[in-house]
């Protein structure tokens, strides 16, 4: 599908509010590296949570000459800091919809958990803008399709923050171009027709927070490190091999190989940061110490739990949920200690974003 074909050209004013709320995603295989506006370098697969999720309240009016493109609150409260990133996105996605030009945004979010803290906040934030948007154009659309207008929505949000593309829908969504999926590309996210293992219909994703504070050097920083980087070739040729591998485990219920990938693909991306140039750690020491803690736990009662990693220090946790009752209780026991305040989220695989 070509870009052109995302483009809405109709001259339309009008007053219009909704309200959607988008979740956060864990990827299992990372996408760490873009090019052009917003495009992969590799392609990735996540999980869609159900607990993280960011609401976002817009009212569109007609705009008035010298008024503001936007106005925004977070959390009930002006956010200054958040306006260039917003301004940058709308200016991005308004090729897609002109009339966006002529129309004042109200926009209201909040987050049911830390932004800027690797959680994948912006992801949510953009995905949710991004629906309350394309629901505004919808309305123009009396023959649109639901699938046709979520993958808009997916389409937008990515020209946020890539990760936003798999923020859409659920239980997994892949985006990037990949042998394993043939309907997958680098312009938006797809749920992908598969029959996942029952098994992984309810996984459990537990984050632990191990530092509420906003990252020290940015995920865009981090994917404009990927040009020119030593190994960044032989990484991209990686997740390829690793997404096809893991479509398998998800497919047969493979546990042991989904964990062995899972954290792969983890510590990869942390090595990815450690060998850029200028390199940057975001694991803290608390972080190494919960991961020392789950191999070992693992070794010791062959209970399938493992850890993955976005951009940041905090870990999720991911497991079955007939295997919840010791696993939390090994968490509530031994790794809270290690969390910021013994805070921590439980969360599980959801189905997506949903208006409110």
């Amino acid at each position: 599908m070509s870009k052109k074909s995302f483009v809405f050209n109709d001259p339309i004013k009008g007053h219009y509010q909704t309200q959607w709320q988008a979740p956060s995603n864990i990827a299992l295989v990372k996408y760490w590296g873009k090019h052009g506006q917003q495009l992969p370098q590799n392609p990735s697969i996540s999980f869609t949570l159900s607990q993280c999720v960011t609401t976002t309240a817009v009212s569109f009016s007609p705009r008035q000459t010298g008024e503001t493109a936007f106005d925004f609150l977070f959390e009930q409260k002006k956010q200054p800091a958040f306006h260039p990133k917003i301004q940058q996105f709308l200016e991005r996605i308004t090729p897609y919809f002109p009339a966006l030009e002529g129309h004042r945004l109200s926009i209201s979010s909040q987050n049911s958990f830390p932004h800027s803290s690797g959680i994948a906040s912006s992801a949510s934030a953009m995905a949710a803008l991004a629906l309350c948007i394309v629901d505004f154009e919808k309305q123009f659309h009396p023959l649109w399709t639901e699938e046709a207008a979520l993958q808009k929505a997916s389409f937008l949000a990515r020209l946020g923050s890539g990760s936003a593309a798999r923020s859409i829908a659920g239980p997994l969504m892949v985006w990037g171009q990949s042998k394993a999926f043939p309907q997958s590309n680098d312009h938006y996210a797809i749920a992908p027709a598969v029959e996942w293992h029952p098994i992984f219909h309810d996984y459990q994703d537990t984050v632990l927070i191990v530092d509420k504070g906003q990252k020290k050097v940015s995920s865009t920083l981090g994917h404009g490190l990927m040009q020119g980087h030593p190994f960044a070739a032989q990484r991209f040729e990686q997740a390829h091999s690793h997404l096809e591998e893991i479509k398998a485990a998800l497919t047969t219920g493979d546990l042991e190989r989904f964990i062995d990938l899972t954290e792969a693909e983890a510590l990869t991306l942390h090595a990815m940061m450690m060998t850029s140039n200028p390199r940057f750690v975001l694991m803290q020491p608390n972080t190494l110490a919960l991961l020392q803690k789950v191999w070992d736990f693992r070794a010791q009662t062959d209970l399938p739990l493992c850890f993955t990693l976005d951009a940041g220090a905090n870990v999720h946790l991911l497991y079955p949920r007939q295997d919840r009752n010791p696993i939390m209780d090994f968490i509530q026991k031994e790794l809270l200690v290690h969390c910021q305040q013994g805070q921590y989220i439980e969360d599980q695989v959801g189905n997506g974003a949903k208006k409110n």
